[in-house]
């Protein structure tokens, strides 16, 4: 369980670090830059792990039960959650990954949402959190509600996948100047190069297909997760309670450490204090994160990599109200700021005849 838990981690973590692949910026820039590139990377990694997790299922190799889903505390935490990531400066996985690069303001926006995520779970919210999910739950699975095969769903997804992506590679590409290469060979390749996101999305896809059969194996029957392995992290520090360790404390403690190497080896470790402010918002975006993946039953990764993977109506509407709530976040945050700044300064610019 340490072992594999710890290599899964860290190769998600390594990737991750080193393709940027960040979820919180790629729906910010839908909105601010309209850029949809890292949402259309995050359709390659969910299509690749739909197609190799239900061939494992259905060749008997795993387990998988779409269960039901709670409407309400989807809809409403995948929101809190959304508005989170863009205080955090990061969602669930990015805060893990960027805490490994050295960025103490992800220390304290990975401690927030620690310790709500405990409290939402075990905690003086547990009642709150539970009621909540179980009021307004309905069934999960997208093809067992549509009464169709969920190869439909899979083949569709991929469609849409295959032509986006098509589209967005024939788009004129604009030349960055790049800095004169210090490696070569391989050293070069994982190191120094800058990894496209669509081949990083790859890599991530295959990594969530590799952690369903080692998960299962350990007796935890689910793929990736961060949000209950973050809390148990807590948990056992407060307890001692060693019950609550299980591969998925591996998972997420890999991801630190496969960033680290991957920051060190690439010379992009150092530590980066926040000021003030930054730190305060930033403890209050993991918070929020804590509380919005408690509530939804899952994060970026537990629901919008993993559950819309699955074909669950939890996780596209998770994925949906998620984004909407970066957005949300993104329009007070960025946008307004912005907009008055630009008005206040052509305001006070001398006007001519």
């Amino acid at each position: 369980m340490l072992i594999t838990g710890l290599l899964c981690g860290a190769l998600l973590g390594f990737v991750m670090q080193r393709g940027r692949f960040c979820l919180t910026g790629g729906f910010r820039d839908m909105y601010i830059a309209k850029d949809n590139r890292m949402f259309y990377a995050l359709l390659i990694a969910i299509a690749v792990q739909s197609i190799g997790v239900y061939a494992l299922l259905q060749a008997g190799v795993l387990q998988f039960k779409a269960g039901s889903f709670p409407i309400v505390a989807t809809i409403v935490g995948s929101f809190v959650f959304g508005i989170g990531i863009i205080l955090a400066g990061g969602c669930a996985t990015g805060t893990w990954y960027r805490a490994g690069e050295g960025l103490l303001g992800s220390w304290i926006a990975l401690f927030g949402y620690m310790l709500m995520a405990a409290i939402m779970k075990s905690g003086p919210l547990k009642p709150l959190n539970a009621g909540l999910r179980d009021a307004g739950t309905a069934p999960n699975s997208m093809a067992g509600t549509l009464g169709i095969s969920v190869w439909i769903l899979i083949a569709l997804l991929a469609l849409i996948t295959v032509g986006v992506v098509i589209r967005e590679l024939r788009k004129p590409k604009v030349k960055i100047p790049a800095m004169r290469p210090k490696r070569k060979g391989l050293s070069h390749i994982l190191f120094e190069k800058r990894w496209h996101p669509f081949v990083t999305a790859v890599l991530v896809g295959l990594i969530a297909i590799l952690a369903w059969p080692l998960s299962e194996a350990t007796g935890r029957m689910s793929g990736l997760g961060i949000t209950t392995p973050s809390a148990n992290i807590i948990q056992y520090l407060v307890t001692g309670d060693q019950t609550i360790i299980n591969w998925g404390v591996f998972l997420v403690l890999g991801i630190f450490l496969g960033s680290f190497i991957a920051a060190k080896a690439s010379r992009e470790f150092r530590f980066r204090a926040p000021d003030a402010r930054t730190a305060v918002t930033s403890l209050c975006g993991g918070l929020l994160m804590g509380f919005g993946a408690s509530l939804a039953g899952g994060c970026s990764i537990g629901n919008g990599l993993v559950m819309t993977a699955m074909m669950t109506w939890q996780g596209w509407i998770s994925l949906v109200f998620m984004i909407l709530g970066t957005w949300t976040a993104s329009y007070f945050v960025f946008v307004r700021p912005n907009a008055k700044k630009a008005a206040q300064k052509a305001a006070a610019q001398p006007t001519t005849a």
